[in-house]
């Protein structure tokens, strides 16, 4: 029974009123990209948009997007939950509603924001729910924050588009990214940044379905 009800709480969304009270003050952070050093606080580039994408640990999920022509600077971070300016421990808590978040700044005229939902999509399984693997809890579920109105359109188009492409591929499952506007993000301590550089050996990023996203992104 114990079990049981640690899986339930878990997995269970907290309410605004059942969330931790946070502080007033951000965390400490990292000034700058430990792989680029470029700054992970705006301002960024004129033209430049920001995206955010939730898939599993961000510690793993980070790295996918530094290969990418035309991604400007990535952070880790923690969005979509009440608790404002959370720490790694409380976010872990499930008392703050909010998920492990990658924020990535790209160059338009270089890079789609197709592309970037492409690879979430592709690198991550959007069909389990409050999970990735075996990393259980409600900051590890699928989601996608956006910055404008475009990219929320696109972004449900994504999720309709790959729940088709499974079900053409014979995959039962069922898509359940989670998709809203940005309301904040919180970056992660400065250890959380950039963990994979630190930490070559850290577990790779959660597999995917194994079905591509379909063309044209």
């Amino acid at each position: 029974m114990f079990l049981v009800e640690m899986f339930e709480r878990k997995t269970t969304m907290p309410t605004a009123a059942e969330a931790l009270a946070g502080r007033g003050e951000p965390v400490e952070t990292a000034a700058t990209h430990l792989v680029s050093k470029i700054p992970l606080k705006p301002p960024f580039p004129a033209g430049f948009e920001t995206a955010y994408f939730a898939m599993g640990r961000f510690t793993a999920a980070e790295k996918l997007f530094w290969p990418l022509p035309g991604v400007h600077v990535t952070a880790a971070g923690y969005a979509g939950g009440f608790t404002p300016n959370p720490t790694l421990q409380e976010v872990l808590s499930s008392l703050t509603g909010h998920a492990q978040t990658v924020m990535v700044v790209f160059d338009p005229e270089r890079i789609s924001y197709g592309a970037l939902l492409k690879l979430f999509f592709e690198r991550h399984d959007p069909t389990q729910s409050m999970r990735q693997g075996n990393d259980i809890g409600t900051f590890f579920r699928s989601a996608l924050f956006t910055s404008n109105e475009q990219q929320l359109t696109r972004a449900h188009a994504a999720k309709q588009a790959y729940q088709a492409a499974l079900k053409q591929a014979g995959h039962t499952g069922t898509v359940v990214t989670e998709i809203a506007p940005i309301a904040a993000f919180y970056y992660a301590e400065a250890s959380h940044q950039q963990h994979a550089a630190r930490n070559p050996g850290a577990p790779a990023a959660t597999r995917g379905t194994g079905v591509q996203f379909p063309e044209p992104v």
